[in-house]
């Protein structure tokens, strides 16, 4: 996998040299890097010359005199330049695996790439971390890491991961504690494996990392109709349980360490905690608090809205199922607005079955097939239903298909945690 340049930042060094998006960074002073890890480290020299490969196969040399803190503008497609390190699971709770066929080629990608963690927030198992990783750790101190413990029963986790390998779990994060790499943990909760007391288990071996460990975040099994080994779903009275476990254990230490996804309090029909009990919302992407930064984003944005607008103004706001009590209050404020009128559609998941209910899995066949009876041609979208950098859904579709499809506009907002670009639509 080649350093591929996908865009250049306006006004930076590379864009003043010419560099056009589609290149490949080859080397930088004559060494060929394998991530972007070591591309921060090569640019921070102050004289470059850099070996850039055109789109057109043409190769250029670029001798650079910069500062020591000047980027150079590079967006690249992957923070990865060499091999991505793949998963050596099979876990039981899989989402690759219970995936139709037919969507995206990356979609199918099983990676559990350390590096990636470190980057972008990804989640590792490190059951396939080799001595030269751990000493990459070590010696760049890479942290924090995204850790997808699950359970810290050897012989549960490697059943649940089936690999042996993932017995080894407290070894890799002892070799963390000693080398003091800050750590964020997952647990995706399997009823009938990993709730209830083997929970209370993992959450009182995870505390003994206490000098590394950030947070803990405990998200449900996720299950599409197309999953073909039988799982459990969480109920509500499961919810409850999880719950109350969390809580009893944060009591314990005396800290908001061990936080569920919003998910849990849905299902439990439990009113979401107050700000405090996230503890800085480590892990927003996990679901762990977005709805309550919305919430709370929302509430001090509301002394803002005016009585009226001069210019009618009507928008869908397309969420998730689970999300849609938070905008059914939000446009209800709204809507007292004279000439504004917001209307919501939760988009349930036909696609994915009736159990997956967030809104990164919202497909653009779900979305068309949901909208066509909808009056209003402006349609707010989270831009988490997108890949990456791109407008393309999870089935292949881009936003100008189902503009074209459904002959509307939609409105793609980037931060699914605040309403300020619904409140820059409506009201500037």
């Amino acid at each position: 996998m080649p350093a591929l340049i996908s865009s250049i930042e306006k006004n930076s060094i590379a864009h003043e040299l010419g560099i056009r998006p589609g290149s490949e960074l080859i080397s930088i002073n004559g060494v060929v890097l394998h991530d972007y890890i070591e591309y921060q480290y090569a640019i921070a020299a102050q004289e470059l010359e850099l070996e850039i490969k055109n789109p057109d196969g043409e190769i250029e040399i670029f001798e650079i005199e910069k500062d020591f803190e000047d980027e150079l503008g590079f967006i690249f497609e992957s923070a990865i330049f060499d091999r991505i390190k793949p998963c050596a699971n099979n876990c039981i709770f899989c989402f690759v695996d219970q995936q139709p066929k037919g969507l995206r080629e990356s979609l199918y990608i099983k990676d559990d790439d350390y590096r990636l963690s470190y980057l972008q927030g990804t989640y590792v198992t490190l059951t396939n971390l080799t001595k030269k990783d751990r000493e990459r750790i070590k010696n760049q101190h890479l942290g924090p890491l995204f850790i997808s413990v699950h359970t810290t029963n050897p012989d549960l986790r490697a059943l649940m991961l089936r690999n042996k390998n993932a017995a080894n779990l407290l070894k890799e994060l002892d070799f963390l504690k000693e080398n003091d790499i800050p750590i964020n943990t997952q647990i995706v909760l399997c009823p009938g494996f990993n709730d209830g007391s083997e929970l209370k288990r993992t959450l009182n071996d995870l505390w003994k990392y206490k000098s590394i460990l950030c947070s803990i975040a405990i998200v449900p099994v996720g299950i599409t109709k197309y999953r073909r080994e039988k799982l459990n779903k969480v109920t509500k009275e499961i919810a409850e349980k999880t719950i109350n476990i969390v809580n009893e254990f944060n009591k314990t230490v005396k800290k908001n360490i061990a936080a569920v996804s919003d998910e849990f309090f849905l299902l439990a029909d439990i009113n979401l905690p107050e700000k405090k009990y996230y503890n800085g919302f480590s892990q927003l992407e996990d679901g762990v608090g977005s709805l309550r930064c919305l919430i709370d984003d929302f509430e001090k944005r509301k002394k803002k809205i005016p009585k009226k607008v001069k210019i009618k103004k009507e928008f869908t706001i397309a969420c998730s199922v689970s999300a849609q009590n938070v905008f059914f209050m939000i446009a209800q404020e709204l809507n007292k607005t004279e000439n504004i009128n917001i209307q919501v559609l939760p988009v349930k998941s036909n696609f994915w079955g009736e159990d997956i209910n967030v809104a990164g899995l919202i497909t653009a066949g779900d979305l068309i097939s949901q909208l066509k009876n909808n009056c209003f041609k402006d349609v707010i979208i989270p831009s988490v239903v997108l890949r990456p950098y791109t407008t393309e859904f999870l089935d292949g579709l881009t936003v100008k298909d189902v503009e074209n499809k459904l002959k509307i506009k939609l409105h793609v907002t980037n931060d699914i945690y605040s309403t300020k670009e619904l409140f820059n639509l409506l009201f500037s």
